[in-house]
């Protein structure tokens, strides 16, 4: 309970990438690690502890030391599909928020929920702007569906609109939304120059008896927050453990803070020096993002032999287009380490006739030519405003991602070690 209850608090805390990150550092904090800045000189040091940010929504941290032979990496990404806030619309009596999608949501489960809005805010300062976190930390807006009345058809399919059916109701008077951020982080409305707002659902984590967990973000804060307990719980081997968050998952990677862009690269070679190619052959790298489990009301929409099941442990994910990017040598590291670590392990591969999605495992790879191999914790309802998994699988996560962090890799010709 004590591994579900951390989840839940940290999913409550984490409405958006920028808070996801902002908690996150604040936790390294908490364990000694000290943030680096892209602007100045890394200062590394044997035993050092660090971290650095990427556009406040990307974070890596790494304990370094002189010695290393190989980097082990485990990535996740601290964002999910949503709605972005453009502003306030009136219409009549109703102020309503102006939004548009971000990523790939099942949009009907956000109606009539109760919702708020977070981010980042860009303020005029004495000598040139400030960036602010916020969020309103109460329900703002709703969603509401049109009465069965007046879309009689809506049970037999019903196309949703987002710039018309998903537009939120707000209640938020006659300063609208930036006069209510203004009033919450106590500046002038006029002094917000710019913002990154996003909606989120208000709903929190909890247990569905005591087998399951139904909570918004599970895809993928789970997979962060269970790395994240795994890099700060691994001892020490000879190689630098490296926990990755990037963002931008849910919209293809390809930004300066996504596991698209070079940023990731160059920081590694930063820590390798002269070493660098040495060390990436040496390497491994664990790509940890959310999996399909068979639904049991449609177990026909997944692969006959190769599904995965809520309870049945970490899923390794396969694909021949290369969607995800595991391979047999990737699989047989990771299969082995999980064994050492007690966790479970199953397989998945999505239906020949259906295309899945992809993540950042084979996105991360064309920068980074390491050995990588793609999991995740299996999940029913991907992309809903609440997704649900089951509560054994995060401990399966964890115990295979403190062994991996605790293991070091040594490759000799067709054969490997793993120590």
């Amino acid at each position: 309970m004590k591994l579900i209850n951390g989840l839940f608090d940290f999913i409550k805390k984490s409405p958006t990438a920028y808070q996801t990150v902002d908690t996150v550092a604040k936790l390294l904090e908490k364990e000694g690690y000290q943030e680096l800045f892209e602007n100045k000189k890394y200062e590394l040091s044997d035993g050092g502890k660090y971290y650095i940010k990427k556009n406040g929504s990307s974070v890596v941290a790494f304990r370094y030391r002189s010695d290393a032979e190989s980097f082990m990496i485990c990535a996740s990404h601290s964002d999910s599909p949503t709605f972005k806030v453009k502003g306030d619309l009136k219409s009549g009596v109703y102020t309503r928020l102006d939004v548009e999608k971000y990523g790939g949501m099942i949009y009907y489960t956000w109606l009539d929920r109760p919702l708020s809005v977070a981010g980042r805010v860009y303020l005029k300062s004495d000598t040139g702007i400030e960036c602010r976190l916020v969020n309103i930390d109460k329900d703002v807006a709703v969603i509401p569906s049109v009465a069965i009345h007046m879309n009689r058809g809506v049970n037999d399919g019903y196309k949703f609109n987002p710039a018309v059916d998903l537009l939120p109701l707000s209640s938020l008077g006659n300063d609208g939304i930036l006069g209510l951020i203004a009033k919450e982080i106590s500046v002038k409305a006029e002094d917000i120059i710019s913002h990154d707002l996003f909606l989120y659902v208000r709903d929190e984590g909890k247990l569905i008896g005591e087998d399951y967990v139904l909570c918004p973000r599970l895809d993928d804060l789970a997979c962060v927050y269970s790395s994240l307990v795994a890099f700060l719980s691994a001892k020490d081997t000879k190689t630098v453990p490296v926990f990755a968050v990037f963002d931008n998952e849910e919209v293809g990677s390809e930004t300066k803070q996504g596991a698209a862009s070079a940023f990731f690269s160059e920081l590694l070679r930063e820590i390798a020096g002269e070493g660098f190619a040495k060390m990436l052959s040496a390497s491994f790298m664990i790509s940890a993002d959310n999996a399909h489990a068979v639904h049991p009301n449609h177990p026909e929409l997944t692969d006959k032999q190769n599904f995965a099941t809520l309870g049945g442990g970490v899923v390794v994910k396969y694909n021949a287009n290369q969607r995800y990017t595991t391979d047999a040598y990737s699989d047989a590291i990771f299969r082995t380490v999980a064994k050492k670590s007690g966790a479970r392990v199953q397989s998945f591969s999505n239906r020949a006739d259906m295309l899945g999605g992809s993540t950042l495992g084979s996105i991360a790879t064309t920068k980074l030519p390491i050995a990588t191999v793609d999991i995740g914790l299996p999940q029913l309802a991907m992309h809903s405003a609440n997704e649900t998994m089951a509560a054994e699988d995060i401990s399966d996560m964890t115990k295979a991602l403190v062994e991996f962090y605790s293991t070091r890799i040594v490759k000799n010709g067709d054969k490997t070690e793993i120590i």
